[in-house]
């Protein structure tokens, strides 16, 4: 049943199918909830002017936000400054607020949040409440905060917002949720600073004024464990035996697509739901290597998996871009009176 209504989904949201009477009216019921949130929130007072960049999406489902994020604190950083992350911290078995650290447990914190503190070592705060999270950041001494998710969350103001969208699938219909993919109208891409295509190529796709991001992959390295392996030995590992291929990601197809880019041909797909909780059940029926994301592995380490590696992805952007963005956050830091 989940399957196939995953399926209808898809096809109403990306391949022309038109949306039934329920779905259009269920449309209409989240459109007037949705404005009616945004007409009774206000921006929390105590971080209005304060230098916050929200890196978001439009559409449901996976579109890249996490690597991205990864690169901006990575670009921060180099640059001087001192940033930090906020995020909700979804799939998590906590509602407490938690400061997540490079050796956090992933039941706690999220799998996102964790993968962001370990690659950048910075402060990342994970809370229901993101304000709250990034006032915490502020009296830490954080220059600025980036809000990892955000752009529906009226209450948290951003001085900087950044929409990425994935190139294949774009806005779909251009629909709302659930008759299709937009959590909000299409319309709200005008006000944003920065719109980045994951995916995309200069000037094509979704338009000649949005940034493309290409997700590039570096060795497998394994799960749990300090194995490396380049792409070349790992698609001659795969030959000779069976490969899984693990994705519980918004976007499973992506990564099965890496995978056949890299010459990895013969890997069975098994796609999960986003953000899944993986168990030792979860592998009974599956003898040979499995790769997976590295959002994956996160939650697969302590299972001690024989022959399992993950493909970490590095966000690709263009210089001018990098450029503009770690300039645009220094003017906002220096009118907000932080350092810069």
């Amino acid at each position: 049943m989940k399957a196939g209504l995953t399926r209808l989904l898809h096809e109403t949201w990306y391949e022309g199918r038109r949306p039934g009477l329920l779905l259009r009216g269920l449309e209409r019921i989240y459109a007037y909830r949705q404005s009616r949130l945004q007409q009774h929130t206000q921006p929390d007072p105590e971080l209005l002017g304060r230098p916050i960049v929200v890196v978001g999406n439009l559409t449901a489902g996976g579109t890249g936000k996490t690597p991205l994020v990864i690169r901006l604190c990575e670009l921060l950083s180099a640059s001087g400054l001192k940033p930090g992350v906020v995020s909700r911290g979804y799939g998590r078995r906590s509602r407490a607020q938690v400061e997540v650290t490079a050796g956090g447990d992933v039941h706690e914190t999220g799998d996102e949040p964790l993968l962001i503190a370990r690659r950048c070592q910075i402060p990342v705060v994970v809370d229901e409440n993101r304000e709250a999270a990034a006032r915490k950041l502020f009296t830490q001494g954080v220059d600025v905060v980036i809000s990892d998710d955000g752009l529906q969350r009226h209450s948290l103001p951003g001085s900087l917002e950044i929409c990425v969208v994935d190139a294949a699938r774009g806005l779909g219909n251009q629909r709302l949720l659930p008759a299709g993919p937009l959590r909000e109208p299409a319309a709200r891409l005008r006000s944003v600073d920065f719109r980045i295509s994951n995916g995309g190529a200069p000037g094509q796709d979704l338009g000649p004024d949005w940034i493309p991001m290409q997700l590039e992959p570096g060795p497998f390295e394994q799960v749990g464990g300090s194995g490396r392996m380049d792409a070349a030995h790992m698609a001659q590992h795969c030959v000779s035996g069976k490969t899984h291929a693990i994705a519980g990601i918004g976007h499973p197809r992506r990564f099965f697509d890496q995978l056949l880019n890299l010459a990895i041909l013969n890997a069975r797909e098994h796609a999960y739901p986003d953000h899944h909780e993986y168990r030792a059940a979860d592998f009974a029926d599956k003898q040979g290597t499995l790769l997976m994301t590295e959002k994956d592995a996160i939650k697969c380490e302590r299972l001690e998996l024989q022959d399992a590696w993950y493909l970490p992805v590095n966000a690709e952007l263009p210089e001018p871009f990098e450029q503009a963005f770690v300039s645009r956050v220094r003017q906002i830091t220096s009118a907000a009176g932080e350092p810069s």
